[in-house]
């Protein structure tokens, strides 16, 4: 799985601390580090609406199709995704279950390859893209692109970082964590701290 962040909102820190004084009409923005102390009071205090005006973009590639159904239940979001209507599967690639042991990986590439057949037969019959993916499963790999404000990056990572995630969800989302975190350490420094914590 590939993540790249390809956009994010520039001084996204500076651009949360305007806002914020914007509702306090505190105009102290003058201290050194005044973003990050004043975005800790913020998270403190449960008053994340200011975070909403920082925004970052995502393009992640070979996930699954299983991955990809969690991810955009998360509603705030923005996403494209790859078309299984307007694109042809027919030499889909997969994410394979690491819980597979090498002999089961095996018969698992060999159902896959069965489904590459049946894909095709329903195309060779004249089905178009949109019914002959009606047979293709959750393991086939997938591409988006999904965006959203800082405030519901923060609500899917706390979700999604968990130990309790299921395992290629939570790997996409702690790359992205660890890639906001370079961005806006005071947005995103409590939430790596708890996933260090878990470590």
């Amino acid at each position: 799985m590939q993540i790249e962040l390809i956009a994010i909102t520039p001084e996204p820190e500076r651009v949360i601390e305007v806002a914020a004084r914007t509702c306090y009409q505190s105009q102290d923005h003058q201290q050194e580090d005044s973003a990050g102390i004043l975005i800790g009071k913020l998270l403190a205090m449960g008053h994340e609406t200011p975070l909403e005006h920082a925004y970052a973009t995502f393009r992640i590639a070979g996930c699954s199709r299983a991955m990809s159904h969690q991810l955009v239940r998360h509603r705030l979001t923005s996403v494209c995704q790859k078309s299984q209507r307007y694109v042809s599967e027919q030499d889909f690639e997969t994410v394979t279950p690491p819980s597979l042991d090498e002999a089961d990986r095996d018969e698992f590439a060999d159902d896959m390859a069965t489904i590459r057949r049946m894909y095709g037969k329903w195309k060779a019959r004249g089905l178009r893209n949109e019914d002959a993916r009606f047979v293709l499963p959750n393991a086939c790999a997938t591409e988006l692109v999904i965006s959203a404000n800082f405030r519901e990056f923060r609500h899917i990572f706390a979700m999604r970082c968990s130990r309790h995630a299921q395992w290629e969800i939570r790997a996409a989302c702690v790359d992205m964590l660890q890639q906001l975190h370079a961005h806006a350490p005071a947005v995103f420094g409590d939430l790596l701290a708890d996933l260090n914590a878990q470590a």
